[in-house]
């Protein structure tokens, strides 16, 4: 039965479900996108940006493929040119961000690049009100405006007191393309909303995993080696289907719950969670190392993250199919 508009929200509890799943998916993005920059950084001994890119969606877009396959036979939209025009947009600045983000790790660490990152929120903000009028009730609560604020701040102080990575301060070339790819993420959050509402989670990212794939092959032809695979060992190629599948497939999908339930800008600026976990497992493994003054920028970033979770976001957001 439809909903009629005298239903208070506040007593909706499909409203109060949708949200805590929301929280749930995007919690869980938060633990497996704490990873994906010391992937990405132990691969880039064996794999070019480009060839890496290219083989981690494709083996992301072969894993999702049966699901896709359960959702299409079993209920919902099927794919068509509608479909493919929808998603092919936020796949432009996809792609972009996956080959720069790899680039920027041949000039700083894992756990300071993924804290530079989070300077994505500012991005996604202001995207966000551009581009979504329901957004607009989480940006102007100080407590989203706050955390938005002490998280750039705390993102810059990390890269900003950083003695330097291996060689030497970030070279400029470094902090440009780092900067190219938190503003394609930013872009990229926003444009996949569309399709995530339109076509569900699973099935926008099947497309869009496909999409990007094929638009990364003649660039890997063009500058990259699409050998590599053959040239590495298997323990190298077997990391990169680990980080591929858990990374890009299942985190995307859960990225796309949070963002359908709890909107875009929420789940951007929740993300500032993610370097705690990325500076840990960097130190452990590949001995990064932060200064006082990196600590406590970190410090003010994840208080941000906090007054940002103090945020409400509406009950419901626009239709769409469950997972």
């Amino acid at each position: 039965m439809k909903r009629t508009n005298s239903t208070p929200a506040i007593a909706n509890p499909r409203g109060r479900s949708n949200s805590s799943e929301g929280y749930a998916a995007l919690f869980a993005t938060i633990v497996i996108w704490s990873t994906p920059s010391l992937f990405m950084y132990y691969l880039n001994r064996y794999y070019d940006p480009w060839a890496q890119n290219f083989y981690r969606y494709l083996v992301a877009c072969i894993a999702i493929a049966p699901l896709v396959i359960f959702r299409i036979q079993r209920s919902g939209p099927r794919f068509d040119w509608h479909a493919v025009m929808i998603c092919f947009l936020p796949c432009l600045p996809n792609v972009v961000h996956q080959v720069t983000q790899v680039m920027a790790l041949s000039y700083m660490g894992p756990g300071v690049y993924t804290i530079f990152t989070r300077a994505s929120v500012i991005f996604t903000a202001l995207l966000a009100l551009a581009f979504f009028p329901e957004e607009r009730h989480v940006i102007r609560q100080w407590q989203f405006q706050a955390g938005t604020v002490l998280g750039l701040i705390g993102a810059f102080g990390v890269v900003w007191f950083q003695p330097g990575w291996e060689a030497g301060h970030i070279a400029l070339p470094g902090l440009f393309i780092a900067f190219t790819a938190t503003f394609c993420w930013a872009l990229y959050g926003i444009l996949v909303k569309r399709p995530s509402a339109h076509l569900g989670s699973i099935r926008s990212f099947g497309l869009i995993s496909l999409i990007t794939s094929v638009l990364l092959l003649p660039l890997t032809f063009a500058f990259g080696k699409i050998d590599t695979p053959l040239h590495t060992g298997p323990h190298v190629n077997l990391i990169l289907i680990v980080s591929a599948v858990s990374c890009i497939t299942l985190a995307h999908v859960l990225y796309y719950v949070a963002i359908r339930e709890i909107g875009v800008a929420l789940s951007q600026t929740l993300q500032l969670l993610c370097p705690a976990g990325a500076l840990g497992l960097s130190a452990w493994i590949y001995g990064e190392r932060l200064t006082h003054a990196q600590i406590w920028s970190a410090a003010i970033l994840l208080l941000g993250a906090f007054l940002a979770m103090r945020a409400k976001p509406v009950a419901t957001t626009e239709a769409a199919e469950n997972i």
